[in-house]
């Protein structure tokens, strides 16, 4: 049971509703002072570029920057280019040239011919400059860095340099002198800005003392642009302080299991152990392990599956998945984030591999050329599992093994990979029509484990490219055939265990995409707008814990694999 939804929960309330009328007036009016401040600095902005005279002439350097287009973002190819971390930009770099992606913190034309850019991703700032030189840098490429919205996402390459004095403006004491400047991801006007969301108070009584006032965010502010306000260094040192201080408590909760495993029942050892090795090994590839609500406003997109309830006088639901919060956390700059939490299904589901609560296992992550990237991290993840597991659990295997015979799990080092094309042909090479852009039935997945197991000699694997008509609204579509998309599932023993998938980051598409579904647009209008401060290109993937343990271990029933089983007909014990 994977814990990817079809459909995020999309309906969210409006957590200013509890301010005073006063109060939100105030700060109504306070936001639209500022708005008409940044209207104002971009015209004058847009008007400084506009005095740099760059005739019509083509531009020779035009291939060196511009706007990425969408299509060249779907997943288009796997060029093999490595991007260094801001934070990893140092002294011994000098030279050497770099390619970097991050937003566009700041963006300052100096003059004609030179503009200042600082970059920053999670927490680490850049200085860029531009500065107009010969076969290099043209003026059309200055105004095209200076017209880039602040928190957009930009590629960067350029040649680090040191300059001879402290750079007060930006974490790194290194520059970037650009060569290259491309547009990933556009963010629309700001409703706050980071440098008022990260001003301390002690600041703004300071300035308030010397006469100057600044603007001060207050809490409902922060919380209603949820998504902005993450992307400030308190906030960001302080959810992933939390992931360290959740670690530190696995860690010495591990150390105890092992002291007392005979004490506890062997599938339990089974399940914590594939938990700490779900989060171990994504806290070694650079995820922040993060916790999501599980109480909702409204309900979810569909609707039926959810479990409704009411919460202060408001219509409220059991998350059905953490798809929403997980891609907030994202465009919020985390750039790799995990969960391990519960989810809720209403579904009635009276099968052996259905509960209508599971522990979910969510996984979501900035993409920087292909949805390949999540794949690769799947591969990894689970090799990864089940070698720990067959190393480090053989008391417990072999205790699940006497009351429940089961043959090892047969899986490669590198793991298979197929097209849904190439698992479709097949299918009918072996007598089974399977619609091309539909989806596969319980029976054609069994079926499809069985070849592969005798052509391929594993019993995991992973199938991609769905067609686009059976995957959820925000699924990329593949670049060269719109009725295919970036998604994938995984499989053991002929079951599904993953669904994943590239998201759609922007948001004109994200809305055609769901117009074209049936969704009207307005009853995802807050999931939408996540996405138009600056959304990097991204993907991810949900798994279910207790189906996993269950096809690993070959168990016939998912409810052996949870402790205390919740379906469609059992509240007790």
């Amino acid at each position: 049971m994977s814990s990817e939804s079809e459909n995020p929960n999309l309906s969210v309330e409006d957590e200013g509703r509890a301010q005073s009328k006063k109060a939100a007036k105030k700060e109504a009016a306070k936001l639209e002072k500022q708005r008409r401040r940044q209207e104002a600095a971009a015209a004058a902005a847009s008007a400084s570029v506009g005095e740099i005279s760059i005739g019509d002439a083509p531009d020779p350097l035009a291939s060196n920057y511009g706007d990425v287009a969408l299509i060249d973002l779907q997943s288009k190819a796997v060029t093999g280019l490595k991007w260094t971390d801001i934070g990893a930009l140092n002294e011994d770099l000098k030279d050497q040239k770099v390619l970097i992606r991050g937003r566009a913190q700041t963006v300052r034309a100096v003059g004609k011919n030179i503009a200042f850019l600082v970059v920053r991703q999670m927490g680490f700032t850049v200085q860029c400059v531009l500065t107009v030189a010969p076969d290099l840098v043209g003026r059309q490429m200055v105004k095209y860095a200076t017209s880039v919205s602040r928190e957009s996402h930009v590629d960067i390459e350029g040649i680090v340099s040191v300059p001879g004095i402290p750079i007060k403006g930006a974490t790194q004491q290194v520059e970037v002198q650009v060569r290259k400047i491309y547009g990933i991801s556009k963010a629309e006007n700001l409703p706050i800005n980071i440098e008022d969301a990260a001003r301390s108070e002690s600041e703004i009584e300071k300035a308030l003392q010397a006469g100057e006032q600044l603007v001060r965010v207050n809490q409902d502010t922060r919380l209603n642009y949820r998504v902005i306000d993450l992307r400030t260094p308190a906030n960001q040192g302080i959810f992933r302080v939390q992931c360290q201080v959740e670690n530190v408590i696995w860690k010495r909760m591990q150390s105890v299991l092992v002291f007392k495993r005979v004490l506890v029942m062997e599938t339990n050892v089974t399940l914590r152990l594939r938990a700490r090795i779900f989060r171990q090994f994504l806290l070694s590839e650079g995820f922040v392990g993060i916790h999501t609500p599980k109480l909702i406003a409204g309900s979810s997109e569909g609707g039926s599956a959810v479990f409704k309830l009411e919460y202060k006088g408001q219509p409220a639901c059991l998350a059905q998945s953490p798809q929403l919060h997980k891609q907030i956390a994202i465009c919020g700059d985390f750039g790799r984030v995990f969960e391990i939490g519960p989810v809720f299904r209403a579904e009635d589901s009276f099968t052996h591999r259905h509960l209508c609560e599971f522990t979910g296992l969510d996984v979501e992550m900035e993409i920087k050329e292909h949805y390949l990237e999540v794949m690769d991290i799947v591969d990894r993840l689970f090799v990864t599992m089940f070698d720990s597991l067959n190393e480090n659990c053989k008391k417990e295997l072999e205790a699940i093994g006497r009351q429940y015979p089961f043959e090892p799990l047969k899986y490669l080092r590198k793991t298979l990979r197929l097209t849904f094309q190439e698992g479709v042909q097949m299918l009918k090479e072996a007598g089974v029509e399977v619609d091309p852009y539909g989806d596969l039935n319980t029976e054609a997945e069994r079926k499809l484990g069985q070849l592969v197991l005798e052509k391929y000699g594993t019993e995991f694997y992973i199938l991609h490219q769905y067609p686009l008509a059976v995957r959820p609204f925000y699924t990329m579509p593949s670049y060269d055939d719109p009725l295919y998309s970036n998604s994938f599932d995984v499989f053991i023993r002929g079951e599904e265990i993953i669904s994943g998938a590239q998201r759609v980051h922007v948001p004109d598409f994200l809305e055609k995409r769901a117009a074209a579904c049936g969704i009207d647009v307005k009853t995802i209008s807050s999931y939408i707008d996540s996405f138009r401060y600056g959304a990097p290109p991204h993907g991810g993937f949900g798994v279910g814990l207790e189906r996993v343990v269950m096809l690993f271990c070959a168990l016939n029933n998912i409810r052996k694999t949870s402790l205390f089983p919740r379906d469609p007909t059992r509240l007790v014990p």
